[in-house]
């Protein structure tokens, strides 16, 4: 029997087969509506909120960062607490920050942090599962780790631990009183062999000093003059590649800027570990590496990976 069709009919199922297609189309993939990182030349790895630093007058307020973000062209930032009692006059709880943050998520990326002395957290088992539910609330990374401890402290151990467990990259202040170790950073040296899974973020003058070799290294102060080879940023650099720099606070500012050669040769030798950053904290708080990296005539694709390409990856951080 011939099949047939009348014309009204032919008409209807044409229309509704294209109708289906249209709809396809419009909700395939390639047309999906593209979603895009917040506009903006950096991203920070290192601010604070609700903090009192001495000589400031009040604390700084989320809305007072947003607007310094984006008056310095900043599209994102990693806010950090300050639980450890050496790490700030008065700490900020994580809590404080995952609270805080829960507005702005789209621009304002929260880590978390637990006192290695914590008793609460003395298990394994009870450390994993508090970081696990801050990585339910949003939390992207850990730190500002800041207690004073030795770096190899057993109870530092465990918090190394149960970061690599959960996939939480730790920002870690080191100096002569926070993290202690001692010149060459054998003590950090350990901690990347013993974690090779964890992504470590170096900050403070313990280690940017030690960007210098030679026998007056200092973890503590701010030193002068051109770099001296055999620094151990190198060293570890090149042995382990889960070590990253966090270019904040004057620490980073000074290590770069003494030899502004050896500095720049620095940033484009090492560029896919260095992290832009500023440790801002106060209103009205001077950054002067805003202005010495943008003056830094870096190479387009250095700048890229630093400023925010690098800390997007070691985040997993995606477009909303």
């Amino acid at each position: 029997m011939t099949n047939t069709i009348n014309r009204r009919r032919f008409c209807s199922t044409v229309a509704g087969l294209a109708g289906t297609a249209v709809v396809g189309v419009l909700n395939s993939p390639a047309h999906a509506v593209a979603k895009e990182f917040p506009p903006g030349r950096f991203v920070d790895v290192h601010v604070h909120i609700g903090g009192i630093r001495k000589g400031a007058t009040r604390p700084l307020q989320v809305e007072d960062l947003l607007k310094w973000m984006d008056l310095n062209d900043v599209a994102q930032a990693c806010v950090l607490p300050l639980v450890s009692p050496e790490s700030f006059p008065n700490p900020v709880s994580t809590e404080y920050v995952l609270e805080h943050t829960q507005p702005h998520r789209d621009r304002l990326i929260p880590f978390c942090s637990i006192d290695p002395r914590n008793t609460w957290y003395s298990s394994g088992q009870a450390l994993i599962g508090q970081l696990e539910r801050y990585k339910e609330k949003g939390a992207r990374g850990f730190g500002e780790h800041k207690p004073g401890v030795e770096i190899t402290d057993k109870r530092n151990l465990a918090i190394f631990a149960g970061c690599q467990s959960t996939e939480l990259p730790v920002l870690i202040h080191l100096d002569s009183r926070r993290n202690v170790d001692v010149p060459g950073l054998p003590g950090l040296q350990s901690v990347l062999k013993m974690f090779p899974q964890a992504v470590f973020i170096g900050h403070a003058t313990g280690f940017w000093n030690s960007i210098s070799g030679g026998p007056n290294v200092s973890l503590s102060g701010y030193q002068k003059g051109k770099v001296k080879p055999g620094g151990a940023l190198d060293r570890l650099m090149d042995e382990f590649p889960n070590l990253y720099g966090d270019l904040s606070a004057f620490s980073a500012y000074n290590a770069i800027s003494r030899d502004p050669d050896f500095g720049r040769e620095f940033l484009i030798r090492r560029a896919d570990r260095m992290l832009f950053g500023t440790d801002f904290l106060t209103p009205d708080q001077k950054i002067p590496q805003l202005d010495f990296y943008r003056r830094l005539d870096l190479p387009a694709d250095v700048r890229q990976k630093i400023f925010r390409d690098n800390i997007r990856r070691i985040l997993k951080l995606t477009a909303e």
